[in-house]
């Protein structure tokens, strides 16, 4: 947890208060935040549970005890209707955080501010595939526990050699059932 970053959105969230609320308490000097390169504010998780504290407002479930932290999971595929499905289904489960994206380029972004701990990553993408975003993710030693499940319509030989190539942990075959991804989820995240 100690190394958990949090938007000004997810704390938003938390406090059940606007997000205009949460950079006011920023300016004000309440809760302690630092800068990105984009000149987004974020917050580390620990400053977010002492502001909570001092104020003696109720902790999140997520935030509680060392490893009480929910498992995060990045959604990316161009097919929205397969994004819909997945994260309606992760959702019920009531046990992870999600975010996610519908490109390769936003993948990027998202990962960066995101921190997932498994990505869910559809192969055949526009522009920047699959491939090269688990081959771009994996080329940072830093990301080497970043779990990469990819996901295609065709799996075949050529196919495997590719996700292998790429840095990718596991794959999926579309269309997959939602027991499919669950097991392949849990095995991931060691569950």
């Amino acid at each position: 947890m100690s190394e958990r970053i949090l938007t000004t959105h997810e704390i938003a969230r938390d406090c059940y208060v606007t997000g205009r609320t949460v950079v006011q308490w920023i300016n004000e000097g309440k809760l302690k935040a630092f800068r990105t390169p984009g000149n987004h504010s974020r917050i580390k998780a620990e400053e977010f549970l002492d502001f909570l504290h001092r104020y003696q407002m109720p902790v999140p479930s997520d935030l509680m005890g060392d490893n009480g932290s929910r498992q995060r999971i990045l959604i990316v595929d161009d097919d929205r209707g397969m994004v819909d499905a997945i994260q309606r289904f992760l959702k019920r489960e009531k046990i992870y955080d999600l975010e996610v994206a519908f490109d390769g380029f936003e993948a990027g972004h998202k990962f960066a501010d995101f921190q997932p701990d498994l990505i869910i990553l559809d192969v055949k993408m526009p522009q920047l595939d699959g491939y090269e975003v688990c081959a771009r993710i994996r080329s940072n030693q830093k990301n080497k526990n970043v779990k990469m499940l990819l996901v295609s319509g065709i799996i075949g030989p050529k196919e495997i050699r590719r996700i292998q190539e790429s840095g990718a942990d596991d794959y999926l075959a579309k269309p997959f059932s939602n027991k499919d991804l669950k097991t392949k989820i849990e095995k991931l995240l060691g569950e």
